[in-house]
């Protein structure tokens, strides 16, 4: 027993233990003064990281994957071998609808989709090799999230909360931070634990007074209620986990869900309070902007979480699949409308993101990732002797990019065909991405493992590699 509870003895420490939420925080706050070592491997480039998610599928050809060769060949059958879209239906070539232009000292092509980001293009480490295992929207976000095209395996955040544990004593190691229009296809399923311990899946955060659903009880409850009722299943929750003779994973984790909580309460308000950012941070994100206003709060809530210890933040650009106007970057029907409205919703606080965590010293440490579960075919979506406006899911090949700690800036690494329709030069898959990441992080992607069921589990199943060509 350490010096902060000398003087005390065991009847009274008990006794003390189990009153109330409070004091099962300071009892919590007690064993952190020992706490497990993190499972590293080697010295991590990144002690936290952030990911945008665009839910939906957004398209490379218009974005990070120049295709010149398109326009030449614009409105004329695929060359080759004929492709398989998602919906069986192979429309003719369709040139880039954004004009590139190559940005910054690195050089990268980078769209007029995004003309903040092409500004910060020397930051970023382009992935134009990336391919998937399938073109369904909801297996591929899993695939993206867990590697797993189903559900119930445990998502990247929660492996990377049980791996490095919580560097913060108030807030929860993984946070998710949805659209505010709806949850992404698969709902939470994206940020569970799985079979991991359920404390390590993905705490999620909203906009508005209240943050984190029901943290703070109704306003109606009476302190003495609330107090009252914190006593008694505290009480009950302790006398079950002896009974079950101080071994139970459902049980311990609920109750340090709750110790959590208690600190969250104090927390949460203040990372939560955006008033308290300069002016001149808020607007550079674009926080009072019709269009930019929602991810911009993410944006900087995200950031203000990361300086305070959490591990890892993930935040989604689009929400339910579906729906007119779609509120995902889903262009099947009409490209042109539905990216410019997606991208102008994220281009300047992304941006700004990534030059304030230069500007702070924190993007040497911290890891940035732009994923999607799959791009949008070089092929139009209509009948084979159009040109139509939208694009079909493209799993053989599609863009991501990293930025931040232990990258090598600036550069694009691998190459699709001619099209842009398919990966053939340094394919890239989600186990290798993930590798990578852990990598980054000071994790071997091998030794990260949970026996389960018979099998000793890892992220990156039998797979992943690492790429020293995108390190610095």
């Amino acid at each position: 027993m350490n010096a902060s509870t000398q003087g005390i003895d065991r009847r009274r420490f008990l006794n003390w233990a189990v009153h109330g939420l409070g004091a099962t925080a300071l009892t919590s706050l007690l064993r952190a003064d020992d706490p497990q070592s993190p499972l590293t491997d080697h010295a991590p480039k990144a002690k936290r990281a952030i990911n945008i998610c665009l839910v939906g599928g957004y398209s490379q050809i218009d974005s990070f994957d120049y295709k010149p060769k398109l326009a030449k060949f614009h409105g004329k059958t695929p060359p080759g071998k004929k492709p398989e879209p998602f919906f069986g239906r192979v429309g003719l070539l369709r040139k880039n609808d954004w004009a590139f232009r190559q940005r910054g000292q690195s050089g990268l092509w980078v769209s007029e989709l995004f003309p903040h980001l092409a500004k910060v293009a020397d930051e970023l480490t382009v992935i134009r090799s990336m391919y998937s295992e399938t073109s369904n929207h909801t297996p591929a976000l899993f695939m993206s999230n867990s590697g797993f095209q189903t559900n119930g395996f445990p998502s990247l955040g929660s492996w990377l909360s049980y791996g490095l544990g919580n560097a913060s004593n108030s807030l929860p190691v993984f946070v998710v931070i949805p659209d505010r229009r709806g949850a992404p296809s698969g709902g939470s399923a994206n940020w569970g634990s799985g079979f991991l311990p359920g404390e390590h899946q993905g705490v999620v955060f909203r906009s508005g007074e209240q943050p984190v659903r029901d943290l703070f009880p109704p306003k109606q409850v009476s302190g003495e209620a609330r107090e009252a009722t914190d006593n008694l299943l505290t009480y009950m929750q302790h006398k079950q986990l002896q009974r079950l003779g101080g071994v139970d994973d459902i049980l311990g984790a609920r109750l340090r869900s709750y110790e959590l909580a208690a600190r969250m309460q104090v927390s949460v308000p203040e990372v939560a309070d955006l008033d308290s950012e300069p002016r001149h941070i808020a607007e550079s994100y674009g926080l009072s902007g019709k269009e930019t206003g929602d991810f911009a709060r993410n944006c900087i809530l995200a950031r203000r979480l990361l300086e305070r210890g959490v591990r890892f933040v993930q935040l989604f650009s689009g929400g339910p699949l579906g729906g007119k106007p779609r509120t995902s970057w889903d262009g099947h029907e009409d490209m042109i409308g539905n990216h410019t409205r997606e991208a102008l919703r994220i281009d300047q606080p992304m941006a700004t993101l990534l030059k304030d965590l230069r500007q702070r010293g924190m993007l040497e440490d911290t890891l940035v990732t732009f994923t999607t579960e799959f791009g949008r075919t070089p092929f139009t979506q209509s009948a084979a002797n159009e040109v139509g406006l939208g694009r079909d899911h493209n799993s053989p090949g599609f863009t991501v990019w990293m930025a931040g700690a232990g990258l090598r800036p600036g550069i694009a690494y691998g190459n699709t065909d001619e099209t842009g329709h398919r990966a053939e030069e340094k394919r890239v898959n989600w186990h290798d991405f993930h590798a990578n990441i852990l990598h980054l992080l000071g994790i071997d992607h091998e030794r990260l493992t949970f026996y389960h069921n018979g099998v000793q589990r890892r992220l990156t199943n039998v797979h992943g590699h690492i790429i020293s060509d995108l390190l610095a």
